[in-house]
């Protein structure tokens, strides 16, 4: 599994709710120790332009963020989390294009994306790398069409604004959690959920890239999410890997917000640890985490 990783993509959380502005260094970290991946299957890439960034986003709210003048999604000014963002984004990129030139499923260990919008920021997000990502590709002539498959457990709004207010026909956008809010919305066993997953497969089956949101805070104990179980975490991971198996997708982790004991993040390194997996080896369906 190649993954596109440099450390300036993390930086400290500040002192927010939400891991993700440090989670990327984590998610490294327990999988090279695990031996998930290598040292040679981490890849470095170049950080996303401003020129990238502002395809996306109108230009004076990504100047106003990048010299600190208005808060970050995170609600702060922190110079650290400003100076990550050309990365986060920038590794989304990176492997989007490695995926479409070796016809394989590529992970970016990024968050922070989906609830961005054209020229805002909001909910741990502020700029959106979906779309950055997107847009690069879709100007440069390197793709005519992308899907977004967002299995983060909340809306994707900033990617429905930026689409809207761009015009951008190109794109095919299904985002879980503009229809699923209460563990008994998926349905017994998920049902409900399985039958939108597999909507949303089929709805990205022609295009030429799929950029996969696989959120932890999906689970079942998420405190902002809680919907599905583990195995349905693990089914819902498997019946997307599998469908684009051989196939342009690039993955990130999105949100995940559980703690341990100790107030550290185990519970949500084990479910990127579990996707991770199943994308390797495209292994038997999981247990419950």
């Amino acid at each position: 599994m190649k993954i596109f990783y440099r450390a300036e993509q993390t930086a400290p959380n500040s002192g927010t709710f939400s891991p993700s502005a440090s989670k990327p260094a984590l998610v490294v970290q327990d999988w090279l120790a695990r031996g998930l991946i290598r040292e040679a299957d981490v890849i470095s890439f170049a950080p996303a332009s401003a020129a990238d960034i502002k395809r996306a986003h109108d230009s004076r709210f990504v100047d106003d963020v990048l010299e600190l003048r208005i808060a970050n999604g995170f609600g702060n000014r922190d110079s650290q989390v400003a100076a990550s963002l050309p990365y986060t984004s920038g590794s989304l990129l990176a492997a989007a294009r490695h995926a479409l030139e070796h016809s394989e499923n590529v992970c970016s260990p990024t968050s922070g994306f989906h609830h961005a919008g054209h020229g805002f920021a909001e909910g741990f997000c502020t700029f959106n790398g979906l779309m950055v990502t997107a847009l690069a590709l879709l100007e440069a002539g390197e793709v005519q069409s992308v899907g977004i498959l967002d299995c983060d457990a909340h809306y994707g709004n900033g990617t429905d604004d930026i689409i809207n207010k761009l015009g951008v026909r190109s794109m095919r956008h299904f985002t879980m959690g503009q229809h699923f809010h209460l563990r008994e919305s998926v349905g017994p066993d998920g049902c409900h959920f399985k039958h939108w997953l597999d909507k949303a497969i089929r709805g990205c089956a022609d295009v030429d890239l799929v950029i996969y949101q696989a959120g932890a805070d999906a689970h079942v104990n998420d405190p902002l999410g809680g919907l599905l179980t583990g195995v349905e975490m693990a089914q819902r991971d498997h019946a997307v890997f599998q469908a684009f198996q051989g196939r342009p997708l690039v993955w990130n982790l999105a949100g995940g917000y559980q703690r341990d004991a100790a107030g550290g993040i185990e519970p949500v390194l084990k479910l990127h640890r579990a996707t991770a997996q199943i994308q390797n080896i495209d292994q038997p369906l999981g247990h419950p985490l």
